[in-house]
């Protein structure tokens, strides 16, 4: 089992950034699909971001050009920057960890190790 702990979350106004980063410990960020998710009030969980084993990186449309979803594999930990914050990106942001190098990364339902969550609240 692995273990996630995001940190990095905050407030911050419209049009600006923040890094979130996810330290693993258990399992090594190189050898399974990483990602992170969000879920705003009232609202399902949806996919923001993930990078696979061999560093290929998804997006979701809504944050395609303004978020990057990296890896340090040396410190076993994924980072996600986000540029341009908007209020609709306003939730608790997790990182989750797969099991196997080709799984689906898109729906959280794939994925069996979760972060407790950071809170990134924009501004407006």
């Amino acid at each position: 089992q692995v273990q996630l702990v995001e940190s990095g979350g905050g407030l911050v106004q419209a049009g600006g950034s923040l890094r979130l980063s996810c330290a693993a410990s258990g399992r090594t960020v190189s050898s399974v699909p990483m990602a992170w998710f969000r879920q705003a009030p009232g609202k399902e969980r949806e996919f923001v971001a993930a990078i696979r084993w061999s560093g290929n990186t998804l997006y979701a449309d809504s944050v395609r050009g303004r978020f990057s979803i990296s890896k340090d594999n040396a410190k076993n930990t994924v980072y996600l920057q986000m540029f341009s914050l908007q209020p609709e990106d306003t939730a608790v942001y997790y990182c989750a960890a797969g099991s196997s190098r080709f799984q689906p990364v898109r729906n959280s339902a794939d994925f069996g190790s979760w972060g407790q969550g950071t809170q990134v609240t924009v501004a407006s």
